[in-house]
């Protein structure tokens, strides 16, 4: 049986216990989520360094997944933009059951490896993307489906499970092994499986950006400044990063069409 079903005997008498002890057991299982990314970082830098060296200029980062490892994806995947001005064609989530599945658990969806394999022929897969697939059990037959197909096509292929020994990570060119163990709540793995994969994945896609040059001195300067609190935001950001005033680095903006790159450029390039 998988590491991620088993019940630990420490958590028998989780439903009976005071209410501290079960916030403590449940925070316990959070920390060691995070040593298991720990342990696997040498994974994910291996796997930035070939996302880095294939994406290019056109190629898409691509999230395969199902119940809570596809919504776990979505989100990363949808931060992006914002974040880091990830173009939207360049990105794309592809979820065990579709759409419907962002609000409506389908458990079933999952099983149809069929589904997983037509999803990616859908959308052309090419050697310059990156495709992730993310399942706690590693046994997800969407997603190995999907990963299997994507690499035969020769795209990069990563793999965040959290089993050792699960045919995900064997199916990828990249595995990311997040061994995570017995869940508080035995097979619950939106608990410390799913923070283990939320942590990886901000990891990766995070050092990505960095590396693929959306950070500067610290800052996000590829950022969508889309409302109030971003621009905001924006502007302390050329403040910062110039030395200048709020009015010079609002007008940097305005000028530069809310490109913070753009501004602190114009300000250094007039300094």
């Amino acid at each position: 049986m998988d590491e991620t079903e088993l019940s630990d005997p420490s958590f028998r008498n989780i439903d009976i216990i005071s209410p501290d002890e079960v916030l403590r057991a449940l925070l316990r299982s959070q920390h060691e989520a995070l040593n298991a990314v720990d342990i696997a970082r040498p994974s994910i830098e291996a796997a930035v360094q070939a996302a880095i060296d294939r994406l290019g200029d056109h190629g898409r980062l691509v999230y395969c997944g199902a119940g809570t490892s596809g919504r776990i994806g979505l989100l990363d995947a949808v931060e992006l933009g914002p974040t880091f001005n990830w173009p939207d064609e360049r990105r794309v989530v592809l979820l065990a059951g579709g759409e419907t599945s962002l609000w409506r658990a389908r458990e079933g969806a999952e099983d149809d490896g069929a589904a997983g394999r037509e999803a990616i022929e859908a959308i052309e897969p090419q050697p310059s993307d990156v495709v992730l697939g993310l399942a706690a059990s590693g046994r997800t037959p969407f997603t190995i489906a999907a990963i299997a197909t994507a690499r035969k096509a020769g795209s990069l292929t990563l793999g965040f499970a959290n089993n050792p020994g699960a045919p995900l990570l064997s199916a990828s060119e990249h595995p990311i092994l997040l061994r995570t163990g017995p869940e508080v709540l035995a097979g619950s793995t939106r608990l410390a499986a799913g923070t283990a994969q939320k942590a990886a994945l901000n990891l990766f896609s995070t050092l990505l950006m960095i590396r693929l040059g959306k950070v500067f001195r610290g800052r996000m300067v590829d950022m969508r400044p889309t409302n109030a609190k971003l621009k905001q935001r924006a502007c302390r950001i050329v403040q910062d990063v110039v030395g200048c005033s709020p009015d010079e680095a609002a007008r940097a903006l305005e000028a530069a069409g809310g490109s913070i790159r753009e501004a602190i450029l114009a300000l250094e390039a007039a300094r």
